[in-house]
């Protein structure tokens, strides 16, 4: 075993998109609940889920998350990623201490800007009354707000979009200073520098998902240096990826599924070969490593396949031994 894959820890993405893709409509979750059961009896670190209101319709996160905690004890349960920007702040802090209470302090929520760069998601933004133009800086508020209030302190704020005055909320958290909190940071993005510096003044730390592994190796370097020279200390960062693959071994039937899969998903195919790899265990771990390496502590693994019960097989046969 190499002893950087030693170190990391292994989470799942649970399909709540993926169940509503296949061509009957689900008529229960049961597929989240049983797979999250199956990830905590293998060992795995993690279990999480997506977040989309219109564009990319799923189950609600927060709510998929309270219903794993109460058939789960030991897994965490982490968001990838929250747009927290659509929701009000203290109605958002209440609802991730009463998940973190049921889940006695499992909850992790990784939270992005989210994107505008196409009609359904602009639309999105619009359903939520949110002008997309100014997610940013509510996403920047909205963090600083739930860390306040999460951590069971009394919270007064005045922002561009939030004015709170003495407001507390229950219950209490369930640990010493609340839901950890991650921050979406990307290589290729246009304010990453932007990006970075939020994750290093406000984070508990950082989550990627299209970046190569160098490009994420360069991610994880810039904020753990914003983050020391703020007087925080970095090695208490969480670095996770968030990588998509097909363990089917015929590579070419895993790239063929793995592009249905992500075309109904995203409704295109967006990123091309930053997705992946697709086809054998070999280049699933390959690639796994090549993370580590570049300073991944934290591994999320999505199954891009409209059979989630079967690709977890795989992985927990082929190549989650190899990591744990």
């Amino acid at each position: 075993m190499n002893q950087a894959n030693s170190r990391v820890k292994l989470g799942v993405l649970l399909p709540t998109r993926g169940i509503l893709l296949g061509d009957e409509p689900p008529n229960s979750a049961e597929t989240v609940l049983d797979l999250a059961c199956q990830a905590e009896a293998a060992g795995l670190d993690s279990v999480w889920v997506g977040d989309s209101l219109t564009a990319k319709p799923r189950l609600e996160p927060l709510t998929a998350l309270a219903a794993v905690a109460a058939v789960t004890q030991r897994v965490r349960l982490g968001t990838a990623v929250l747009l927290a920007a659509l929701r009000q702040p203290v109605l958002l802090a209440q609802t991730m201490a009463t998940v973190d209470l049921i889940s006695k302090g499992r909850l992790v929520v990784a939270a992005g800007v989210g994107g505008a760069f196409n009609e359904d998601q602009r639309r999105e933004w619009q359903a939520a009354g949110i002008d997309h133009r100014r997610r940013v800086s509510r996403l920047e508020e909205i963090v600083q707000i739930v860390r306040e209030l999460g951590a069971g302190r009394q919270a007064t704020f005045s922002g561009k979009h939030f004015q709170l005055d003495q407001v507390e909320i229950g219950p209490n958290p369930a640990r010493p200073g609340g839901t950890p909190v991650l921050l979406a940071c990307h290589w290729r993005a246009k304010a990453r520098e932007a990006q970075f510096l939020r994750a290093a003044r406000f984070g508990d730390g950082i989550i990627s998902i299209s970046d190569t592994p160098e490009e994420y190796k360069q991610v994880v370097e810039q904020v753990s240096s914003m983050t020391a020279d703020l007087g925080r200390d970095p090695s208490q960062l969480e670095k996770v990826f968030y990588l998509t693959v097909n363990m089917t071994e015929d590579t070419k039937q895993a790239e063929a599924e793995a592009g249905k899969f992500l075309t109904r998903y995203y409704g295109a195919d967006i990123w091309g070969s930053r997705w992946g790899p697709f086809g054998g265990s070999e280049r699933v771990s390959q690639r796994m490593s090549e993370y580590v390496e570049a300073g991944a502590d934290t591994l999320i693994l999505r199954f891009a396949s409209f059979q989630p019960q079967r690709q977890l097989e795989l992985f927990l046969d082929r190549v989650a031994p190899a990591f744990m």
